[in-house]
């Protein structure tokens, strides 16, 4: 009988078995987990607020989740529902149109990946309007796939050496009180391309994350997202929210759309949306989705049975245990812990957030400059005392925070007194 590997062991076997282009942020591998907290192979313990990239809003290993899967186990693990679908497709679909924002009839697709949803919407978008273009803002993250790299705004470490990217695609500044960018701004800059680079006529659709994710989870102004919809109906342009890493009761909301007073035509949803199985969707007004012929969607695990059977316990979970309520309580209880560090940390410029989609920018005191060693700093010390956090933001100075929204107590205090010290320290 073999021993177990260690860590020291296991990454040497990584770097000589795996390309560097893969980046792996932390050095220890992963046994087990439950709930917010793992633990890896050497048994030392985290608590997690990752949550595997804003994946695990029901937490690790929900024993409702793992049920409803074994359960699904015992019928069958796939059949391409393309070629034999399943009833349980249909039902998550009717499900996610009653529940998503907007009183009128729509339907939903169901692939593998987030990027892989983004790229159906551009698909879905450009075959109901006819047009190619597509507009989508500074600081965006839509995806590694060719498509997902031409709309994400962040060319490092995305976009290195990949090129060329499709074509009819733009970008304009996305709003952020903290460095300047107003509303207004960006919204002249929307028009700005069309006197420079595509006439309004030409554009499908125009794509933005509600709150952005990799950019620094900075929210869109509700007066931002009145004048996108204000502009696209006036050129019959599609209004798409990338809702990935936003929905799933994330900001207090089930889909961070409900904080707007505009309806979107498509949204993307990925990541907490099975609760840790790979599963995304795009869904929208009905007229628009059957928009491509037969045949024109899916992929041969789009929508696989398991990842369904898990969805559909997601969505259970965060009605039984009311998480949408709580992710805002302990959003909100994050928020008071960092603004009260404020007095005694000069390198924090920012603490902004929408119910648990929070996140601290930190910036030199004396040039006001983002800084992204500080934030390293503060990174660090926190894995070393055991909690787990991302940094974010083009410039890498900001921490974002996405615990589970199951996280007990007791265990967020733990983890509030670890991020005080840490922010403290660094």
């Amino acid at each position: 009988m073999t021993s177990k590997a260690n860590n020291q062991e296991l990454q040497q076997r990584k770097n000589a078995a795996t390309p560097r282009g893969v980046g792996v942020m932390c050095d220890f591998y992963a046994e087990r987990a439950a709930n917010a907290e793992l633990w890896d192979v050497e048994g030392r313990r985290f608590i997690d607020f990752a949550a595997g990239i804003a994946v695990l809003n029901t937490g690790h290993r929900h024993p409702k989740l793992l049920d409803a899967m074994r359960a699904q186990m015992d019928k069958f693990t796939h059949t391409a529902y393309q070629i034999v679908p399943y009833a349980s497709y249909v039902e998550l679909a009717e499900r996610i149109n009653s529940l998503t924002p907007g009183n009128y009839p729509k339907k939903t697709a169901f692939f593998s990946t987030g990027a892989e949803a983004v790229e159906n919407a551009i698909k879905i978008a450009r075959a109901h309007t006819g047009r190619p273009g597509v507009i989508a803002f500074a600081g965006g993250f839509h995806g590694r796939t060719m498509m997902g790299m031409a709309l994400t705004g962040k060319v490092a470490p995305y976009k290195l050496g990949f090129g060329p990217f499709p074509g009819d695609v733009f970008h304009a500044p996305y709003p952020s009180a903290l460095h300047g960018i107003t509303s207004e701004d960006a919204l002249e800059a929307v028009k700005g391309l069309f006197k420079s680079d595509i006439e309004a006529k030409r554009v499908a659709a125009i794509i933005l994350e509600p709150v952005q994710g990799e950019g620094g989870f900075y929210a869109a102004p509700a007066d931002f997202m009145r004048g996108l919809r204000a502009l696209c109906d006036e050129h019959g342009i599609l209004l798409i929210a990338d809702e990935v890493q936003s929905g799933y009761g994330r900001t207090g909301k089930l889909f961070a759309m409900e904080h707007y007073d505009v309806l979107p035509d498509l949204m993307t949803m990925a990541k907490s949306l099975a609760g840790g199985m790979p599963l995304s969707a795009v869904n929208g007004r009905a007229e628009i989705m059957d928009a491509p012929a037969p045949g024109g969607l899916g992929g041969t695990y789009a929508g696989n049975p398991l990842a369904i059977a898990s969805a559909l316990a997601v969505l259970d979970v965060m009605e039984e245990e009311q998480l949408v309520t709580r992710g805002q309580r302990l959003g909100d209880k994050l928020q008071e812990h960092l603004k009260e560090l404020r007095s005694s940390v000069p390198q924090i410029a920012e603490v902004r957030g929408v119910g648990a989609m929070v996140a601290v920018e930190f910036a030199d005191p004396a040039t006001g400059k983002p800084d992204a060693e500080y934030t390293k700093k503060v990174q660090q010390h926190a894995l070393n005392n055991g909690l787990l956090l991302l940094t974010c933001g083009s410039y890498g100075n900001v921490i974002r925070f996405l615990f589970p929204l199951t996280i007990p107590d007791t265990v967020m205090d733990e983890a509030l007194g670890i991020l005080a010290k840490a922010i403290r320290l660094a």
